[in-house]
């Protein structure tokens, strides 16, 4: 089978080197992700501090989104990758640097996490566009977005679990200089994706999309309930990522230990993806959506009563085969509600939305867990995602009366 954008390679060949491109990219955020929080809390900072500098990941993803989707949309796959390789470099530069700069230890962090944070999402939104566009058939597309998905999962495996073991056996130092490697293989990897022929540009601007408009795609049925729904579902994960170093490190727990528990709800995860579109094949995809958002929320209110590492590594598992199976069910019914022409600013808007969150989400985490405690976080995140459910109806009407 060939890709329709791509000649020369299978199209499972293009998908296996993108994936492993976007693993490196994202393996790379998510251990500088968990190493400077760490390094914060053994600084002698709180848990507002932590939040603070987790925030930044998601503030350039949230400026650069829209115009890395429109790269994307006019340039294909290799050059937003470029962009994301060099973004990725950075990041890991200063991480390296505020292990051994003491004095400038809070900005090198700072650069490092906003750097880290766009590498990631500006190499993921050329991803998701160009595997969206690698077949016209529903289902196939559906499947692809499952294996897809696989890349960020598998890479919050890596990235955590391998950082937090080197913190504790090889130090900082080491352990921030490791995650350099990765934006290095990112680049081996991509030059083995064959370029897409660019699209030819439309007669005339009104051809690429009637609505026209910056946010247009907004205005489009639909649209606004399967953002909130994602941003939903985005901040239950930004939870988890946020408040599970704080509890472990609450209970005593070392960072390899916090690194294990994050690293088996996203091996959860990545098992899940692959297999949920499957279900599509007896289960409406957005049923599949609606009860993976009750079960979320049933996660979360019991979370806060995990006491050891075991139960709450039984939590991560639980929490991540419900979010597990919701990202391909997502993807696919953003291609549905889109044109095709502007595939890739749709996905920029998903990501600003979920970006948005994240960067305000630990902000608002850390003076929650200093107020209220760890615990209250996954409380009211339990409540608000399974109250969310009840949008998904409205996405049903939408896609019924499309077909």
């Amino acid at each position: 089978m060939r890709s329709p954008g791509h000649a020369g390679p299978a199209l499972g060949a293009v998908v296996v080197w993108m994936i492993a491109a976007q693993v490196a990219l994202h393996a790379q955020m998510a251990g500088v992700r968990l190493l400077l929080p760490l390094q914060v809390l053994d600084d002698g900072g709180g848990a507002l501090g932590a939040g603070l500098l987790q925030g930044l990941f998601a503030v350039l993803p949230v400026l650069l989104a829209l115009p890395a989707g429109r790269l994307a949309d006019r340039h294909g796959y290799h050059r937003p990758q470029r962009a994301a390789i060099a973004c990725a470099l950075l990041g890991s530069a200063c991480a390296w640097a505020a292990t051994v700069w003491a004095e400038a230890r809070a900005p090198l962090q700072a650069l490092a996490a906003l750097a880290s944070g766009a590498g990631a999402n500006i190499g993921l939104i050329a991803l998701m566009r160009s595997a969206g566009r690698l077949s016209d058939d529903p289902a196939r597309r559906l499947r692809l977005f499952g294996w897809v998905g696989v890349a960020p999962a598998l890479a919050n495996v890596l990235g955590p679990v391998g950082i937090g073991q080197l913190i504790d056996h090889a130090g900082w130092a080491w352990a921030a200089a490791s995650t350099l490697a990765l934006p290095v293989l990112a680049a081996l990897v991509v030059t083995r994706v064959p370029p897409e022929p660019r699209p030819a540009p439309p007669a005339c601007p009104a051809a690429r999309d009637p609505a026209g408009g910056r946010f247009a795609l907004l205005r489009r049925p639909g649209m606004p309930a399967l953002l909130a729904v994602n941003a939903l579902l985005s901040a239950t994960w930004d939870v988890h990522t946020f408040a599970v170093p704080l509890l472990g490190h609450a209970r005593g727990l070392s960072a390899g230990t916090i690194g294990l528990v994050l690293g088996c709800f996203t091996a959860t995860v990545t098992l899940v993806r692959p297999v949920a579109p499957l279900l599509a094949d007896h289960v409406r995809p957005l049923t599949v959506l609606r009860t993976a958002m009750v079960a979320a929320g049933g996660v979360c209110l019991v979370y806060p009563w995990s006491q050891g590492a075991l139960s709450m590594a039984a939590c991560a598992m639980a929490l991540g085969l419900a979010l597990g199976a919701v990202q391909p069910m997502v993807m696919a019914t953003l291609h549905q509600l889109t044109p095709a022409a502007r595939h890739g600013e749709a996905i920029a808007l998903r990501s600003m939305t979920i970006n948005a969150s994240a960067a305000v989400l630990p902000l608002i985490f850390g003076l929650a867990g200093a107020g209220f405690g760890v615990g209250m976080l996954f409380s009211i995140m339990g409540l608000a995602v399974g109250a969310g459910s009840q949008i998904v109806p409205r996405l049903v009407r939408v896609l019924a009366a499309r077909s």
